[in-house]
Order: structure tokens, then sequence, then C-alpha cells
């Protein structure tokens, strides 16, 4: 079994362990290649970086790599080549317990409770730009991720227009971007308690008690340039304070180039494929994980338009509305190959679920009975 990666940072404090740590851009590095294209454009552009690698695999994982499956090993060999390679000092941060209170134990009770939970996006608000955030990246100028998305920052300095199609290499275009994006986020939180000096200071200038000056816009979470690769949904929940924060370095770029620039590069993982998993559950089975900590509960399952009992389902977790997949285990052999089969409703209460062939039919249910409550409010004026 491989060792895991150092985390003895927090016995010193953040001024000895980071003392330009205020110049510095805390990087999030997954060892994946879009995390080390964003750190390798920063540190082209001339920002002074820090790559951080979170440790926050579960004990299930843990197992894994006992039997000689390490999903972490391989992360961390590719994070550790990529910052030897640029030069660039790399740390491991343990957020493991944050991450089982924050994320898994939502994941756990949102699923018990009927609904579909989406980890991603809990763990993108809180931990990667929550707990990180809180714990190192308040010490550092900003922090940048390798996400699909781009952000404003609220000051007069996000209308700075880079003119890039001149430069010869998406590289050049790409540090330069870069370079404009950290200058922008640089002004905005040196300006943010100016600003706020500022309004305080015009507050009743005019006699009237209320504040004369305007607020500053909001920073603004924005579309990456790769429609098919965007992940904005993934970072929704961001608050304002965090979106502050936070540099989307490839935010700009579509997938393809950010391969491109892996090749340019020489990135020492530039091969590597694109992690498919639930953010940080790596290659464990969704349906295992599910059945390890909530265990199986059999009930009925109804065909929606019919209400004929066609199967029996292990457990209404293991199911969400509109899947598609994975329904014919389930379903009796009568019923299986008269697909394809949809979850349209999740019954709770009696432990039952409700297939149908019309992918839309418990929507069109709703509609008909709205209609007809329609209709008989009309009759009745």
């Amino acid at each position: 079994m491989a060792s895991a990666p150092p985390s003895s940072w927090a016995t010193a404090s953040a001024a000895s362990r980071w003392p330009r740590a205020s110049e510095e851009v805390a990087v999030l590095l997954s060892g994946g290649v879009d995390s080390s294209v964003a750190l390798r454009l920063l540190h082209d552009a001339g920002v002074r970086c820090r790559a951080f690698y979170l440790r926050i695999w579960l004990e299930d994982e843990q197992a894994h790599a006992s039997r000689g499956e390490c999903p972490w090993e391989e992360d961390w060999a590719c994070a550790s080549a990529v910052c030897e390679q640029a030069g660039v000092p790399l740390e491991a941060v343990s957020l493991q317990d944050e991450y089982s209170q924050l994320v898994v134990e939502y994941l756990i009770s949102e699923a018990a409770a009927g609904r579909t939970p989406n980890p991603d996006i809990m763990c993108n608000s809180r931990i990667k730009f929550g707990a990180f955030l809180d714990k190192v990246g308040r010490h550092f100028a900003a922090v940048a991720s390798g996400h699909y998305a781009r952000s404003t920052v609220p000051t007069p300095s996000c209308a700075m227009v880079l003119d890039t199609r001149a430069t010869r290499s998406a590289q050049d275009r790409s540090a330069a971007y870069a370079t404009a994006m950290v200058a922008a986020h640089g002004d905005a939180s040196k300006t943010s308690v100016l600003k706020e000096r500022e309004l305080e200071a015009r507050v009743g200038q005019d006699g009237s008690g209320v504040a004369s000056a305007e607020l500053p816009a909001p920073a603004q979470l924005l579309m990456s340039a790769d429609p098919h690769k965007d992940q904005t949904y993934f970072l929704s929940q961001l608050r304002q304070d965090q979106l502050e924060r936070v540099l989307f370095p490839i935010g700009h770029l579509p997938k393809s180039e950010v391969r491109a620039l892996a090749e340019e590069l020489q990135l020492p993982n530039r091969q590597r494929k694109d992690s498919q998993g639930i953010c940080f559950l790596g290659q464990l089975n969704y349906d295992d994980f599910l059945r390890d900590h909530l265990g199986e509960r059999p009930g009925p399952v109804f065909e929606f338009e019919t209400k004929q009992v066609i199967g029996t389902h292990r457990g209404l977790w293991f199911h969400t509305v509109g899947q598609r997949r994975g329904l014919v285990p389930v379903l009796t052999n009568a019923f299986a190959a008269k697909g394809p089969w949809y979850v349209v409703k999740k019954d709770v209460e009696n432990n039952a679920l409700h297939v149908s062939r019309e992918y839309t039919a418990a929507d069109k249910s709703r509609a008909r009975a709205a209609a007809s409550k329609q209709l008989l409010h009309t009759r009745l004026l």
C-alpha cells in the first residue's frame, strides 16, 4: 500500500508556513489535465503560485488501497510531477473530516429522504471553496481551480477587454489572459475596503441619512467558452464572498485547446484521461456506497398508468426520476422486455417506485389534473 501524501501544515501558523501568501495564488491541483494547465497558465504568466492537493478520500477508498487499488496514488504522483516540472511548491491538505460531515452526511440524508443529491455541487461550495478557503485560501491573494467556468470581480477592472487575436499561440493568449485576470482580481481585493469606506463617508451627505453612493456590482459566475464542458451548474451555490476570491484560468478555453496546451507544455500527465467519478468518491461504485450506508429496502414497482405491480425495487435511493438505465433487473421478465422504461415518480411514504414507457407520463398527468381543475373553476364562475 502506498503512503498517503503528507499533510502536516496544520501544526504551523499561516504566517510562518506561507510568509508571502498575500502575493501568491493558491491553486487546487487534482493531478488531472485541467487543473495542471490552469496552474501552468498562471505560473507562466508570472503569477506566484502554490499548489494544494486535497486529501478528502473516504475510509472506503482506503480499503481499496489495502487491496492494491489506490484511487489517490496516481493523482498525487501526477500532481507532484507537474509541480516539479514547473518549480511550484505542492502541499497536501487533509479535509477528510469536513468532507464526511458536510458532503457525505448530506448525500446520505438526501438519498434516504427520496431526493437525488448532488455531492459535486456541495463539494465545491462546502469543501473546495468552503473549508479549504476558510482554512488556507483566505491567506492567499486568490484561489484558482481547473473548472470550466468564468467569473467577474466587482470592480471597474473587470471592464478591461483583452484583445488576444494577434497572439501567435494558445499558450501566449492564455498567459496574457491569466495576467489580466489576476490583475483584475488584485484590484478587486485592494479596493473592496476602500469602496466600503467611501460608501460610509457618503451616508447622510444629502441630509437623508441614506447612502448616496451606488453599491458595487456583485461578482458574476459566467459560462465557459466550451458549452459541452461547462461546469457552472456545479458552482452555482458559491456565495459572493467565495466567488470574489476564485479564479478560473481555463474558463475561456475549449477542452480541445486545453488538451493542446497540455501537449505544448509537455505536461507529465498530458495523456491522462478525464475523471468521470463523483467528487472525491473516486472509483467507488455509487450504488455500493449507498448500500453500505443505507442498506436495502425492497418495495413494489408500479406501472404509472395502470397502477399494476410489475417488479420489486431494492431501495428508492438507488433510483432517480428520469432514470432509464438499470431498471430491467427490478422488473419481472414479462415487463422487462417491453421497455424502455423510465422512473417517473418516487413515493417515499409508501416505498413505491413508479415507472412508465412514456418519459413525460407524470408531467402529463399533472398537466391534465391542472387543466381539469381550471375547467371546473371556469364552470363554477
